[in-house]
């Protein structure tokens, strides 16, 4: 397969930076085949970037010992598919998620990861390490990527200063009866959520430092309500806030649906990039789209900000799905309507769909 054509072609002293959403590799001779049809275009980005959502740990064949006791049917993957990941050129992997557990397993993770040379956030020996950021550098534009979790088990799972696991940013929730509930009972509660002030304002302080060390900060975020595509308020607060304390872009990853795009402050939160390539039995003949970001970056920031929608295909290989194609319109359109009022245009123009600053939005906020 060839390199996808995108519509923006990076000028002298720009860089290509591609993003993925949750990947999941597993069960396969070859790990890199889960990645066959969009091998080339991976390649064609100088730095590629993704969610990990497989921690490296031989799973277990001990249905009384599984790989994650809350979580039925789950297997971690062979530390081998790691070299799936590294043919295809990751540079860097945000793994701070509800899989990975228990907390030796983040350990294990970033120790398999660092032999592969794949710079890695969210997780590690204490929380120091957890909260470190990933750096990365292409044609002398340093990126740093920052990783966090809102969807962990509490006990045990975050990492402390003595102890390992993966950076989190706790949401709380709060269940208000419905307006209507004297007059109709059995109506559904309103639903409030906010991050937890503390450790939001630790995820700032990382981005600030990060900033010190890095042109480019990323900060990813496993977060929202699985199989929903819409986000919940805690989510925009995090994104907000990563962005107040200088990063340059928010993904999400963790509802294995695609999400809506906000600009804020003309900087992109992505509330979930969808899936991208996924192995996990349980997962296979649903969840299939994701999205496939593509940053140009030069010395003033993020220059060009674009997309494409990929699937899973009946080989559960994951391949790009053209925007302009009847599939691609389709999946376009709702993901246009999912950005609806959050500051975000979005154009399908020479095979990708660009993102710019909906300037009747801004102007109306």
């Amino acid at each position: 397969m060839t390199a996808w054509n995108w519509a923006r072609r990076p000028q002298s002293g720009e860089i290509t930076l591609g993003l993925v959403g949750d990947t999941n590799v597993q069960g396969r001779e070859d790990p890199a085949s889960a990645f066959s049809e969009v091998r080339e275009t991976l390649r064609g980005f100088d730095l590629l970037m993704g969610q990990l959502e497989c921690p490296l740990s031989k799973p277990s064949e001990d249905p009384l010992a599984p790989d994650i006791s809350y979580k039925q049917g789950w297997r971690h993957s062979d530390p081998s598919v790691v070299e799936g990941f590294k043919v295809v050129g990751f540079n860097a992997v945000s793994f701070a998620s509800n899989v990975t557990f228990p907390p030796s397993v983040a350990v294990e993770t970033a120790e398999h990861l660092g032999r592969a040379g794949i710079a890695h956030a969210g997780g590690g020996r204490n929380l120091a390490e957890a909260r470190a950021p990933a750096l990365v550098e292409a044609g002398g534009i340093k990126v740093a990527l920052l990783s966090y979790t809102s969807v962990f088990w509490p006990i045990e799972q975050p990492a402390t200063a003595h102890s390992p696991g993966v950076a989190t940013i706790k949401g709380h929730t709060a269940y208000q009866p419905g307006r209507r509930v004297l007059e109709m009972p059995g109506a559904p509660p309103e639903i409030h959520t906010w991050a937890d002030p503390s450790e939001l304002a630790a995820m700032a302080g990382d981005v600030e430092a990060a900033k010190t060390k890095a042109d480019i900060v990323i900060v990813a975020c496993h977060w929202g309500v699985s199989s929903q595509e819409e986000h919940v308020a805690y989510q925009t607060e995090i994104g907000k806030a990563a962005i107040d304390a200088g990063a340059n872009l928010v993904y999400g990853t963790h509802s294995h649906m695609i999400g809506g795009i906000e600009l804020y402050k003309g900087r992109p939160i992505f509330y979930s990039l969808g899936n991208f390539a996924f192995d996990w039995q349980k997962m296979r003949g649903r969840n299939l789209d994701g999205l496939m970001v593509r940053c140009v970056i030069g010395a003033g920031g993020i220059a060009h900000l674009g997309l494409v929608p990929v699937r899973r295909n009946a080989d559960n290989d994951i391949a790009v799905l053209d925007p302009s194609s009847p599939e691609g319109t389709v999946l376009t359109a709702r993901l246009v309507e999912l950005s609806e009022g959050l500051g975000a245009r979005l154009i399908t123009r020479g095979g990708e769909v660009i993102i710019e600053q909906d300037v009747e939005a801004a102007s109306v906020a």
